[in-house]
């Protein structure tokens, strides 16, 4: 693992596959970058796939305070590092840190997200919002685990489901990463996407989805991630919408590293 530090002081850990053009892989909630790793593997034949822990996740810094803003400047110094303009790959929350550098002007070329969990509809964005507030509480008292409980069945996860995972040996690692839930709930803002700051994105943008919802999230509305592409279709100019034959919310690398392949080559 390599590191680049960031304004404020913060390393950001990150790995390097392969050799040409450079994609940066950006993951999504409770993801310390492990599940773009396959991606990164994948892409490695056409591509310098870069693919980078998250600040607050595995070996990267957390300093404090938190804000957005830091994660693009986290993301500017590792552009710096591996030379833009770079091509990006976001998963989930990933997806929407994506876009919001893409707004604040990074040197990027292409962007690609993938089931990016905006919500649509006063009843999402509501639900979204309630979430926010009852996360705010819950890590500032230090309850990770009723953080990690709030995720999951915001994410539509059934109680079977929750009490599965708490008797799980995932559980653990989750803890120790669920104080970054508040730094994915920043990247996604009020619930749907910021279409005045979105509408200035000028770099050409492929919108995946999967072709219906992961059983791990069978509480969520069967449209809830088409609903939010079809969100940011309508804000971001240039824009390819594209369902790719996947169920699960976890990146599946088979499936999609061809997908980005075709839409980041020269």
């Amino acid at each position: 693992m390599a590191r680049v530090i960031s304004r404020d002081g913060t390393p950001i850990v990150y790995e390097r596959f392969g050799s040409g053009p450079a994609v940066v892989l950006m993951g999504g909630g409770l993801d310390d970058g492990t599940e773009n790793a396959p991606v990164a593997q994948e892409l490695a034949g056409d591509f310098t796939a870069v693919n980078y822990a998250r600040r607050g996740r595995a070996g990267s810094g957390d300093v404090q305070p938190y804000a957005l803003e830091r994660e693009i400047e986290d993301l500017a110094a590792l552009i710096d590092e591996v030379g833009g303009p770079v091509q990006l790959f976001g998963a989930s929350s990933g997806g929407a840190l994506a876009l919001e550098a893409a707004a604040a002007g990074l040197s990027i070329g292409r962007i690609a997200v993938f089931d990016v969990p905006y919500a649509v509809g006063d009843p999402a964005v509501q639900a979204w919002q309630a979430y926010v507030g009852h996360l705010r509480a819950a890590l500032a008292e230090g309850r990770r685990e009723e953080a990690l409980r709030l995720f999951m069945r915001l994410a539509g996860a059934s109680d079977q489901d929750i009490a599965a995972a708490e008797d799980s040996s995932m559980w653990p690692p989750l803890l120790e990463l669920a104080h970054t839930l508040a730094y994915d709930a920043a990247c996604l803002g009020d619930g749907p996407p910021p279409a005045d700051r979105f509408a200035t994105i000028t770099r050409p943008t492929l919108v995946l989805t999967g072709a219906g919802i992961d059983p791990h999230m069978a509480g969520l509305q069967s449209d809830f991630f088409s609903q939010a592409a079809d969100a940011i279709v309508a804000c971001v100019t240039r824009t390819e919408r594209r369902i790719v034959d996947v169920r699960e919310h976890t990146v599946n690398a088979k499936t999609l590293a061809p997908v980005l392949t075709d839409f980041f080559r020269p």
